[in-house]
C-alpha cells in the first residue's frame, strides 16, 4: 500500500541521476583571474607610457643635439672667420709696416756705403739698421704665430748641421749683445750633431732664445748656449743671469701674449709671442721646450730636447765672396717714392743703370720700350699691380726676357708662390737685404754674349 502510494505520488527512495553538467569554479577564482590580467595589462600600460615618454625624450633630445651641431658647426665657422680675418689683418699690418722700413734700411745702408761717410754717420747707419733688423723680426714673429695657430706653417725638413743653426743664431743676434757688451760663450759637441730639420725655422727658435736672453739681461751681463748629446737626443741650454721669471708667470711664458710686469718705459720690447712661436716650431720638429727660473734678478734657463738623425751630416759649402756684378741696365717699379728713390741710388753706386717707373701703367710700358737684363717691380702697384705687369709682360716678350724680381711686404708662401706662377723669378720680402739683392744681379745669368 505504501509502495503504490510511493509510485503514485511520484517520489523513490532513491535519487535518479541527472544529465545537467557540474557547476563552473567558484566565483572568487575567475575575480582573482581576471585582477592578474587588469595587473598585467595595468604594467603594460605603465611601460608603453614610460616607453613613449622615453621616446619623447629622445625626440627632444635628438633635436637639441641637431641644434647644438648647428650652433656648434656655425661657431666653428665664425672661429676660423674670425682666424681668417685676423690672419690677413696681421698680413696687411706686416705689409703696412714693412713698406716704410724698406726706405730706412736702404738709406742706412747708402750712409755706411758712402765714401764721404764720416765715422759719426758710420755708427748711426749702424744702429738704424740693427733697429730695422729688430723690427723686421717682430713682425715676423708675430705674423709666425698667426700662421701657426691656423695650421699654415710647413716645414721643409732635410739633414742640417746643429752647428750651421747655432753658428747663424749667434750672428745674427751678435751685433745686439755687442752693443750691451755681453758676454756669450758657446759650447757645441765636438763631434757633429746633425737633424733632420727645417734650418731657417729652428734658426729662428735659438735666434729668438737668444734675444730674449740679451733682452732681459742688464748690460755687461753673461749668456750661454750649451749643447751635449745623449740617448739620440741632442739638449741645448740657453742661460743667462738677468732678470729671472717670477714663479707666478712661469707656467705661462710660452703661451701667446704672455708677458712679464713692465714698467712704464717698457725698455724689454717685445710682443709676448716670440716664446710661442719657439714652443710650436720646436714642437714641430718632434721635441721639447722648457723654462726654469729661481726667480727675480735670478736669471732664466731655457732648455730644448731635439731628436738627432742618424743620416750622414751634408756637405759643408765654403760661402763664396761676393764680387762686384758687371753693370746692368735695370728698371726699378716701385709706388712708394722714397723706397723707390733710395734703392734707386743704391744700385747706381753699385755701378748699374737704373730706370725707374712709380706706377704698374708706366712700368709696363717702360719695360717693353726698354732692353733691360732685369726688372725690379713691387707687388702693391697702383693703375696696374706687379702680378698683372709681369702677366702681360711675359706674354708679349720675344726672345728677350728680362729676369724680373719681386718686391713685398707680404711673406706668406701663398704670395710666393702667387709671384712666381705669375712670371717672377724670384720674391723678396720687404726690408729686402741689399747684399741678397745684389747677390741676385751678380749671378751667371747675366753674363752678355
Amino acid at each position: 500500500m505504501e509502495h503504490v502510494q510511493d509510485e503514485a505520488l511520484g517520489t523513490s527512495p532513491e535519487r535518479v541521476p541527472s544529465d545537467q553538467p557540474e557547476p563552473e569554479a567558484p566565483l572568487y577564482t575567475r575575480i582573482a583571474a581576471l585582477e592578474q590580467e587588469l595587473a598585467v595589462l595595468r604594467r603594460v600600460a605603465e611601460e608603453k607610457a614610460t616607453l613613449e615618454q622615453t621616446l619623447a625624450q629622445l625626440r627632444e633630445a635628438n633635436q637639441n643635439l641637431v641644434v647644438a651641431a648647428m650652433h656648434a658647426q656655425t661657431s666653428r665657422d665664425d672661429a676660423e672667420a674670425a682666424n681668417r680675418r685676423q690672419t690677413e689683418f696681421l698680413a696687411m699690418l706686416a705689409h703696412e709696416l714693412r713698406n716704410p722700413l724698406a726706405p730706412i734700411r736702404m738709406a742706412a745702408t747708402l750712409l755706411e756705403r758712402a765714401a764721404s761717410a764720416m765715422p759719426q754717420h758710420l755708427g748711426l747707419s749702424q744702429v738704424i739698421g740693427r733697429q730695422v733688423d729688430h723690427m723686421a723680426r717682430l713682425l715676423d714673429d708675430l705674423l709666425d704665430a698667426a700662421r701657426i695657430s691656423s695650421g699654415k706653417i710647413s716645414l721643409e725638413v732635410q739633414p742640417v748641421a746643429m752647428a750651421d743653426i747655432v753658428e747663424q743664431a749667434v750672428e745674427t743676434v751678435g751685433p745686439r749683445v755687442r752693443e750691451r757688451g755681453q758676454d756669450l760663450v758657446v759650447t757645441l759637441p765636438d763631434a757633429p750633431v746633425i737633424l733632420v730639420a727645417d734650418k731657417v725655422r729652428l734658426t729662428q727658435v735659438f735666434t729668438n732664445l737668444l734675444a730674449n736672453a740679451s733682452k732681459y739681461t742688464a748690460e755687461q751681463g753673461s749668456l750661454r748656449l750649451t749643447a751635449t748629446c745623449g740617448n739620440g737626443e741632442v739638449v741645448v741650454t740657453v742661460e743667462d743671469n738677468g732678470h729671472g721669471i717670477a714663479s707666478e708667470l712661469l707656467p705661462h711664458v710660452f703661451d701667446l701674449f704672455t708677458q712679464g710686469p713692465r714698467s712704464l718705459a717698457r725698455s724689454e720690447g717685445g710682443l709676448g709671442v716670440g716664446l710661442n712661436v719657439v714652443r710650436n716650431l720646436v714642437g714641430m720638429h718632434g721635441g721639447r721646450v722648457d723654462a726654469f727660473s729661481a726667480g727675480p734678478g735670478l736669471g732664466s734657463l731655457f732648455t730644448v730636447v731635439l731628436p738627432v738623425s742618424d743620416e750622414a751630416p751634408p756637405e759643408l759649402l765654403v760661402p763664396a765672396v761676393r764680387e762686384r756684378s758687371a753693370a746692368l741696365r735695370l728698371l726699378l717699379v716701385e709706388d712708394n717714392v722714397d723706397a723707390c728713390d733710395t734703392l734707386q741710388r743704391f744700385l747706381s753706386m753699385e755701378g748699374h743703370e737704373v730706370q725707374v717707373a712709380y706706377d704698374g701703367k708706366a712700368g709696363l710700358a717702360a719695360a717693353r720700350a726698354g732692353d733691360f737684363d732685369a726688372v725690379i717691380c713691387d707687388i702693391g702697384l697702383p693703375m696696374l699691380d706687379g702680378l698683372e705687369l709681369i702677366t702681360h709682360l711675359r706674354a708679349g716678350a720675344g726672345e728677350r726676357r728680362p729676369y724680373a724680381i719681386a718686391l713685398s711686404g707680404y711673406c706668406q708662401p701663398e704670395d710666393r708662390s702667387r709671384a712666381i706662377d705669375a712670371g717672377f723669378d724670384a720674391y723678396c720680402v720687404k726690408p729686402v737685404d741689399p747684399d741678397e739683392l745684389l747677390g741676385m744681379l751678380a749671378s751667371e745669368r747675366f753674363v752678355r754674349t
